[in-house]
């Protein structure tokens, strides 16, 4: 995957979340949602925990952190 297309598929995720506050999503679905590979999904929900945009539960689902 490429920067460029890694901030794509970033901002797209994120457009979600931000559409839908309350969204809880597994890697799996990420994987699905948005057509990844389990190596470039890994990358980009890495990318949204860094940047503390999303935070993982305990069910092993990625919820839009909650000060954003």
């Amino acid at each position: 995957m490429t920067i460029g297309s890694l901030q794509t598929i970033v901002e797209h995720i994120r457009g979600e979340y931000m559409e839908s506050p309350g969204l809880r999503l597994t890697a799996w679905q990420i994987q699905r949602l948005w057509n990844l590979d389990p190596s470039d999904c890994d990358v980009a929900v890495r990318a949204l925990l860094d940047a503390r945009f999303l935070r993982e539960e305990r069910d092993g689902t990625f919820a839009r952190n909650g000060r954003i």
